[in-house]
């Protein structure tokens, strides 16, 4: 009897270590990515910009020069199997875009400030995990509301917009948490340019109206880099 007992409380101390051994190959967090629902949140950059069509041919406009701006967000995750969660990503962006004018006139480039708030969801695939390392390919869309429309810009702009947008991303599995840089690009569907006729009148002198009568469309386009803690 003694001998049976001594052989259980073995077999259970070499259950236990397999199991603890399995755990340490598997990585940190070995179970964090079977939860049906969790929650995180998104600090990152971003560089907006524009698809620019100019009303003729005598002046082309573009955003030739990019400048960071800054994001931060929430992160709500659902999960739908071992390799797709769909997620729910409210984020808000602080940033600019400079419109130039080409040939060159006096006071020849447009800075317009934006405070999108975007309300996207994506779906998530993810590969096999590979020790502390997951990559994955992202993919949604949804409503952007820009909150900084300036009704004095030379350049007005819609304040409402939707937009598809895809990106890659890498979760790496710390000891108490997870974190996935991630890169995503999004392309604005609506033209989202308001013009002259369309405007208010009395808003903008006759040397800023030349601005508004350069372009006839403006499609939003930005590219966001965020680190998600989760």
């Amino acid at each position: 009897m003694l001998i049976n007992s001594i052989k259980r409380k073995y077999l259970l101390i070499v259950f236990a270590m397999g199991l603890t051994l399995t755990a340490h190959s598997e990585g940190n967090l070995p179970y964090v990515d079977n939860k049906l629902i969790h929650f995180g949140f998104s600090l990152g950059t971003n560089f907006m910009s524009f698809g620019v069509r100019p009303s003729s041919d005598s002046v082309n406009a573009r955003v030739s020069t990019l400048s960071p701006g800054f994001s931060v967000g929430m992160i709500t995750d659902l999960r739908l199997n071992r390799y797709l969660n769909l997620r729910f990503s409210p984020t808000l962006h602080f940033g600019e875009r400079q419109i130039n004018y080409y040939p060159k006139i006096k006071n020849d480039s447009v800075t317009i400030s934006s405070i999108p708030i975007t309300l996207p969801i994506y779906l998530k695939y993810s590969a096999e995990r590979k020790g502390n390392y997951r990559p994955y390919l992202i993919w949604g869309g949804g409503i952007s509301i820009d909150l900084a429309t300036n009704k004095e810009s030379p350049v007005l702009l819609k304040p409402m917009d939707i937009y598809t947008e895809f990106g890659v991303g890498c979760d790496l599995y710390f000891s108490f948490f997870k974190l996935a840089p991630e890169l995503k690009y999004s392309i604005g569907f609506n033209n989202v340019f308001i013009p002259l006729d369309k405007r208010e009148s009395g808003q903008l002198s006759t040397s800023q109206q030349r601005f508004s009568l350069a372009l006839s469309k403006l499609t939003s386009r930005m590219l966001t880099l965020t680190f998600n803690f989760e």
